[in-house]
């Protein structure tokens, strides 16, 4: 059997395999950001499908962070009644879970907030009302990433995760691209890290050297003058001289256009793990954990992409938005690829407000 079904230790969280479900925006969320029944039931049918790790969808820190409809927050003590039911729900399936901590920074939603956006620098391109980050903003930001923290850890989640990739805010100060400030925070990769960094550092202090955190790391933003695969490796392993106990290597940004990696029709072995090289090139840099996401269908090459070491856990989003128990359906035998055809139609519902779910028609025998 190979060893991705085999239990690993991630600063003291126990997992049964090496499986991840990769977060995602599920749209399930109360008007609010408030945990709802249903949200419930989508993290406890992934615990039930054999998932070792599962990571929330991204969860506002602040309001002016908010990214979408019904995303879920966690920004407030008031959700914690709800957010300790989702753990509950997982936890009595023996799952682990780990809330992703985000902020939408310059592409918050403002219908949803009511606020205009945070964004790091002002690049000539903006459409007002928007606020460029001073200092007071910084330690807001880092107080917020915080606080969440201490609420997710509150409510019995089994670890973090940071949200430092897709065009996010702590993805937003890495990139050359939108980082075009001179003084503290802007210019070398040093300094465009040390949002980043201050993140990382208060929520170590709040939750404590024995919980995990984690970080979803862009290994490049896929846009002329964006953030690099060489940045990527030079951050990860700052990271891991820190201390950050697992990195999820993804990579794009809305942004991305033609130059990212093809991200649907997936139908082949050979179109699968879009990000198999920046993969190798952070394994090849840290010590630490690497999750790796990014168009992974079939066992198969799940299994290829840890023995060839360009990851320790494999993470899956939307094969598991189709197929919750996919991870189970290996373990028992049935090694035939994921279902999910990558059409991303899966969204369109959620764009509505009625929670994503797969569209694409199922095969009748």
């Amino acid at each position: 059997m190979t060893p991705l079904f085999e239990s690993m230790t991630i600063n003291g969280m126990t997992l049964a395999n090496r499986f991840v479900r990769s977060a995602t925006w599920e749209g399930m969320a109360g008007p609010d950001g408030s945990v709802t029944q249903r949200l419930i039931d989508c993290m406890a049918a992934l615990a039930d499908g054999g998932v070792g790790l599962i990571i929330t969808g991204h969860a506002f820190v602040e309001l002016e962070g908010k990214a979408g409809p019904r995303q879920m927050g966690v920004h407030d003590d008031a959700f914690l009644p709800g957010l300790r039911k989702m753990v509950e729900a997982v936890h009595a399936r023996n799952g682990r879970i780990v809330a992703q901590l985000a902020h939408a920074g310059r592409r918050a939603n403002t219908v949803e907030s009511g606020l205009a956006p945070r964004i790091i620098s002002i690049t000539g391109d903006e459409e007002p009302p928007v606020n460029e980050m001073g200092p007071c903003d910084f330690k807001t930001v880092v107080k917020a990433f915080a606080d969440a923290a201490r609420r997710a850890k509150e409510a019995g989640f089994d670890g973090v995760q940071l949200h430092g990739a897709h065009g996010y805010l702590l993805s937003q100060s890495l990139s050359p691209r939108e980082n075009r400030r001179s003084d503290w925070y802007g210019g070398s990769v040093e300094h465009r890290m040390r949002l980043l960094l201050e993140v990382y550092s208060a929520v170590r202090e709040t939750v404590g050297a024995d919980y995990p955190i984690l970080i979803k790391l862009n290994s490049c933003d896929h846009v002329e003058g964006g953030f690099s695969i060489e940045d990527a490796c030079r951050v990860a392993v700052r990271l891991a001289h820190e201390g950050i106990d697992a990195i999820e290597v993804s990579g794009g940004t809305p942004e991305s256009g033609e130059l990212a990696p093809i991200r649907t029709r997936i139908n082949a072995p050979d179109k699968e793990a879009y990000f198999r090289d920046a993969g190798m090139a952070i394994k090849e840099s840290v010590h630490v954990p690497v999750m790796l996401v990014g168009g992974i269908r079939s066992l198969e090459t799940a299994i290829t992409l840890h023995e060839e070491g360009r990851a320790d856990l494999i993470s899956l989003s939307r094969p598991l938005i189709r197929e919750p128990n996919l991870i189970a359906r290996w373990q028992g035998g049935d090694t035939e690829p994921a279902t999910c055809n990558s059409c991303c139609r899966c969204f369109v519902p959620a764009r509505k407000g009625e929670g994503i779910r797969c569209m694409a028609r199922v095969k009748k025998d």
